[in-house]
């Protein structure tokens, strides 16, 4: 391999180990071990643990990765939101959102898993990537209320019951309810619906 292709491959391997047993149950030698390769490699492209952690979230969110944002070549979206069509903006950053949880299953539960360790990543990703969603979501919000289109209200209020029903439904489909019991629907159907409810309540 490459240089940068055994560098993916570490963080690949260390993403898998991590959602499964948390920084502090993961050692590079896991780690290495997993990767079919030396402790010295892993510590030749990361110097510590924690640099390999960081690295994780960078190729994630800064370098496009799987959680890159929901408007990026998203035509769709950025016609719909030129347009003021209300329900299809949200669907859109819905369905994209719950693509994205679903594809990437292991970084979900790092994530998760790092809040509960109290670990920076968490913290990181939570500046880095969910803050622009933010901040993304709810300057569109604030665009419609200016145009008489939704009720005055903090527009972030909006956008975090938003986000709530996707990661709850995420959640379910990918921890709790694997089997989907409680609920059984497709990607698009839980979007729209989704997309409805929040427009629904906030609209003017």
């Amino acid at each position: 391999m490459s240089g940068d292709e055994r560098r993916e491959q570490i963080i690949s391997t260390a993403v898998e180990l991590f959602s499964k047993h948390g920084f502090s149950g993961t050692t590079t030698k896991k780690i290495a071990e997993a990767a079919g390769v030396s402790e010295a490699i892993i510590f030749r492209h990361f110097a510590t643990k924690d640099e390999l952690y960081a690295a994780i979230l960078h190729d994630k969110v800064c370098e496009g990765g799987e959680h890159q944002f929901p408007w990026e070549g998203n035509l769709d979206l950025l016609a719909a939101m030129a347009r003021g069509e209300d329900v299809e903006v949200f669907y859109q950053l819905a369905l994209r959102a719950l693509e994205k949880h679903h594809s990437d299953q292991d970084f979900m539960r790092l994530v998760f898993y790092s809040a509960l360790e109290n670990h920076d990543l968490a913290r990181e990703f939570v500046h880095t990537f969910i803050s622009r969603l933010y901040d993304f979501i709810g300057g569109y919000i604030e665009k419609r209320q200016a145009a008489g289109a939704m009720r005055e209200m903090n527009p972030r209020i909006a956008v975090r019951a938003f986000m709530g029903m996707l990661i709850h439904h995420s959640l379910n489909n990918i921890m709790w309810d694997k089997e989907r019991m409680l609920l059984d629907i497709s990607m698009e159907d839980a979007a729209r619906n989704f997309a409805e409810i929040l427009v629904n309540g906030i609209r003017k």
